[in-house]
């Protein structure tokens, strides 16, 4: 079958003057991750580079582009699932690590567990090999300057939250994901919604009963914000390679590439054909 890579760059507030840096970043991910897939690579190594583009990319709330928690430091968190034999690994609380999502990988393949958090991660990382950073070496002056904001005028919450993610379908039909966060500006956000409402199950479930990959994403979302009372995005293939993007956010930055198609955008309803 022809492979798929579906990426996402965080659900949102967008502004304006970072539209435009945040399509850039999510068609390079979707690049990267592609060129993998149509050399014959797997789907888990396709998301796993393609996550790893964007925590490169200050554009974004992950790697290097992650919010500031109270004390103006970098934590994240990360996650990675083989569709082949459901295996996944996690990260949490992770400092001064430039790639986390490949650091989950290592939980996932070097580990009994699904989850490593806090100092307990980092001394893994050193254990495996995986650099460590100067302290501070993630922190931006964008994510400085919305810290500040956010401190000095609690009433305004500058953009820089949500996560990244990517989903892929390889040649063999084998599925992936992976996601990677900094978090919600030390407040609880749209990922504890997510967990609440079981969102990648409900979805699942639905294209079960026979619904596309588009209209159960849809349709879960419109219920979850309904019933939560709290807005998402989500990103979704079908082992058929059918493809789903909705979001309740103002914007979520996206792209996929099937063949020599690609498709992205930053807008509900938006698909941009090159």
């Amino acid at each position: 079958m022809t492979p798929i890579l579906l990426v996402h760059g965080g659900a949102g507030d967008v502004p304006d003057e970072r539209v435009e840096v945040k399509l850039a970043g999510v068609k390079k991910s979707v690049g990267i991750g592609y060129r993998i897939l149509e050399n014959g690579g797997s789907a888990l190594d396709a998301v796993e580079a393609a996550v790893r583009c964007m925590e490169d990319d200050d554009a974004f709330n992950s790697g290097r582009g992650s919010c500031l928690n109270q004390d103006g430091e970098v934590e994240m968190d990360a996650s990675i699932m083989n569709g082949v034999n459901l295996s996944s690994g996690a990260v949490a609380v992770v400092k001064d690590i430039a790639h986390p999502i490949s650091l989950a990988r290592l939980v996932m393949e070097k580990t009994p567990h699904i989850l490593i958090a806090g100092a307990g991660a980092n001394r893994f990382a050193k254990e495996q090999g995986v650099p460590t950073l100067p302290p501070g070496s993630l922190v931006t002056k964008y994510e400085m300057e919305s810290l500040r904001q956010i401190k000095e005028e609690r009433h305004k919450t500058p953009e820089g939250g949500g996560t990244v993610g990517a989903v892929a379908i390889d040649a063999k039909g084998n599925l992936a994901a992976a996601t990677s966060t900094g978090g919600n500006k030390w407040e609880n956000g749209h990922g504890e919604t997510i967990a609440r409402y079981c969102l990648a199950h409900s979805i699942t479930k639905e294209m079960e009963y026979g619904k596309s990959a588009q209209q159960a994403t849809e349709g879960c979302l419109k219920k979850m914000t309904e019933r939560l009372k709290n807005t998402a995005g989500a990103i979704t293939i079908s082992g058929k390679g059918d493809v789903g993007i909705y979001f309740t956010t103002d914007r979520m930055s996206w792209a996929f590439r099937k063949g020599n198609e690609l498709h992205y955008g930053v807008e509900q309803d938006q698909h941009i054909l090159e």
